[in-house]
């Protein structure tokens, strides 16, 4: 009886060892067939059309870089890109969209915006992302500031922008991107630098801003050159300024701010970037396809004839432009916030 026993246990102990070791066997395997699937999927990548959100309506300085970019990268990634505007916030919708609602599979990315990827959280704690939850892929381009009013407005010149500022402080309307983007630190820049006082009207985008300057809906708007470069060739808008080392060879009679005594330099860097985490596999097809896209000849005369200087980052030399100007944005903002509050009031 005893002997029975023993033997029932012995023999019941090997079978749960077996037992054991078979789904333990079986575990292994189907993490391991889990995680060669995702890296087979990775190396595939992509196998689908790639999202591309946008922060900003359309017409504007990102929707004009996805029209530029897209064409290049659907040919080297051989995948279409779906844009899709998410305006609000000056991008922060978007942006809080990629960083903290989206997949990180490289399926959907985004065009960021500086400064105003980052100027949205340094002015509001309400915004909840910052660039430690992105991949940055690639910069593209760099698009320097300019001043343009309508081409009936009775401000022929720079100096009749400012005679009229000086005159009327704090009435000359003036269009921006959006509450915290590059056109609106640029005029807070310009207000420092000249003692003046401009009444700021912010827009979901550049587009909108610079259609109510061309309708007279605001005297004068701050935008970029590249997104307005056409119609100021087309006659639609007058260039009264531009915010760069030097004149663009592209509209050589509109003085930069420098020459006309204004010791400022100012614009918007538009690059892409995807959620934090997604595969290095994924992130360096990126990588790879705007480098290759950067070199194309056709590429980078169809950035010229568009008036948009290329500034090509790549992976870490973005996320470390990113981070700069991160640093740069804060000490703005800090030096003028008690001046945009005073102006609230």
């Amino acid at each position: 009886m005893k002997k029975t026993f023993l033997k029932k246990v012995v023999i019941s102990g090997l079978v749960l060892s077996l037992a054991l070791t078979l789904t333990a066997c079986g575990t292994t395997n189907q993490a391991s067939t889990a995680s060669g699937s995702s890296t087979q999927a990775a190396s595939n990548y992509p196998t689908k059309p790639i999202t591309v959100l946008q922060g900003f309506s359309a017409g504007g300085g990102s929707d004009q870089l996805a029209q530029m970019t897209e064409p290049y990268l659907q040919k080297i990634l051989g995948q279409t890109f779906v844009n899709q505007y998410i305006p609000g916030a000056t991008g922060a919708i978007a942006w809080t969209q990629l960083a903290r609602q989206t997949k990180s599979d490289g399926y959907t990315i985004s065009i960021t915006n500086t400064p105003m990827l980052m100027t949205n959280y340094l002015m509001s704690s309400d915004i909840k992302y910052n660039i430690d939850q992105l991949t940055p892929i690639a910069n593209v381009l760099t698009d320097p500031g300019i001043l343009v009013v309508s081409k009936d407005s009775p401000f022929k010149t720079y100096q009749d922008f400012t005679n009229y500022a000086i005159a009327h402080p704090g009435q000359l309307t003036i269009g921006n991107s959006g509450t915290g983007g590059d056109d609106f630190f640029s005029i807070l820049q310009w207000q420092k630098a000249t003692g003046l006082s401009l009444k700021q009207i912010p827009f979901q985008g550049d587009g909108p801003s610079w259609q109510a300057a061309a309708g007279d809906k605001v005297q004068a708007s701050s935008t970029n050159l590249g997104v307005v470069y056409s119609q100021v060739k087309a006659g639609n808008l007058r260039a009264l300024a531009l915010y760069a080392d030097k004149r663009s060879d592209l509209l050589p009679d509109v003085p930069t701010l420098k020459e006309l005594g204004v010791d400022m330099v100012a614009g918007s860097s538009r690059g892409y970037s995807a959620p934090k985490g997604i595969p290095d596999a994924v992130k360096k097809k990126l990588e790879d396809a705007f480098a290759q896209m950067a070199k194309d000849p056709a590429f980078q005369k169809g950035l010229h004839d568009a008036a948009l200087p290329a500034d090509i980052k790549i992976g870490d030399d973005y996320a470390k432009y990113l981070k700069d100007q991160e640093t740069t944005f804060k000490s703005i903002w800090d030096s003028v916030k008690e001046q945009v509050a005073a102006q609230k009031k």
